[in-house]
């Protein structure tokens, strides 16, 4: 099934997220399920209401898009959830000084994981301050990078 490019999506539905005030943080395609996904922020969280008051807003303007082509899906509008990751720069830019934690595809000065608190990210870099010290980690290498939890 044909769809058309997810940051064509996202674009077209800028205007209508920030009428809604939300923030669009993802537009993701389930071959699969032939599901759309819209992921949504918002300043104080995202719940059941407004999930459902941005998919109402969104539903016919969709229909004219038409993403696939004529063709039949399922449209979704969910939180990214608090361990969502970091994927541009207004993500890192929103949690300067909290506690993150960064997840690497093999092993960088030693370790697969780090945890700290977030310093900088400059497009290339993330800067961490550790308990053993300041770590600059390239985002290349990093499969993740969210929030650090804890329980």
């Amino acid at each position: 099934m044909r769809v058309k490019p997810l940051a064509e999506i996202e674009e077209f539905l800028r205007p209508i997220a920030a009428e809604t005030g939300v923030e669009i943080v993802e537009v993701a395609w389930n071959a699969r399920g032939r599901a759309l996904t819209v992921f949504i922020d918002a300043p104080g969280g995202v719940d059941l209401v407004l999930c459902e008051r941005f998919h109402r807003a969104i539903d016919a303007p969709l229909d004219e898009l038409d993403p696939t082509f004529g063709e039949p899906y399922t449209l979704n509008c969910s939180s990214p959830g608090l361990d969502r990751p970091f994927r541009k720069q207004a993500d890192f830019d929103r949690h300067l000084g909290e506690a993150v934690e960064v997840h690497l595809y093999a092993p960088y000065e030693g370790a697969k994981y780090y945890e700290g608190e977030l310093l900088a990210f400059d497009g290339e870099t993330v800067a961490l301050r550790t308990e053993q010290g300041e770590k600059r980690i390239p985002f290349a290498k990093c499969s993740k990078v969210c929030l650090l939890i804890e329980v």
